[in-house]
């Protein structure tokens, strides 16, 4: 039996080892990753999945704007154990992981990922033709969502990281400050 649920703080060494099983080290080399950088997950959208107490599968949802004033969420990594592969969790993580998006009032996703697989949660190319990020990126893989009907319509410009910084950032911030 799986169980998804919400990440916790104990959970950091297990997700990070269950992605570096999935990506490897090249994961931190990826556009999408300067995005994330010292930023927390969306609020509510870090979600694991849990079997016979050890966690298996992971996604994270982070807040972005894509295009000036049109707030986003990125979603990425997700990750299942390739020992499990084939067995639907990463579908069902996905779902959920939409779901509550929409639920939270969220209007659009997009990512970086295998066009074919997203295609099935209604993801599509087309949704982000007029947005490009900070990086590169293979167009082809850069795909978008509207949970709310025409939320990516005319979206235009370059995405860029919003939402929380993560804690330790205030404390980069002010050494900087008092170096300066």
């Amino acid at each position: 039996m799986f169980l998804i649920r919400d990440e916790r703080a104990a959970d950091v060494a297990a997700r990070e080892n269950l992605l570096d099983l999935c990506f490897g080290e090249a994961r931190f080399a990826k556009t999408c990753e300067r995005l994330r950088e010292g930023r927390l997950p969306a609020e509510g959208l870090a979600l694991a999945v849990e079997a016979e107490d050890r966690l298996v599968a992971t996604v994270r949802l982070w807040n972005v704007a894509a295009g000036p004033d049109r707030p986003a969420l990125m979603l990425g990594p997700i990750a299942v154990d390739p020992s499990l592969h084939g067995v639907g969790i990463g579908g069902r993580l996905m779902r959920e992981a939409l779901a509550r998006a929409a639920a939270l009032g969220h209007r659009a996703v997009i990512l970086v990922g295998d066009a074919p697989y997203y295609a099935r949660f209604g993801f599509s190319g087309e949704r982000v033709r007029g947005l490009w990020l900070p990086g590169p990126f293979e167009r082809e893989r850069f795909l978008g969502l509207d949970l709310v009907p025409g939320a990516l319509d005319g979206a235009a410009g370059l995405v860029a990281a919003t939402g929380r910084p993560a804690p330790w950032m205030a404390a980069v911030a002010e050494a900087g400050r008092l170096a300066a």
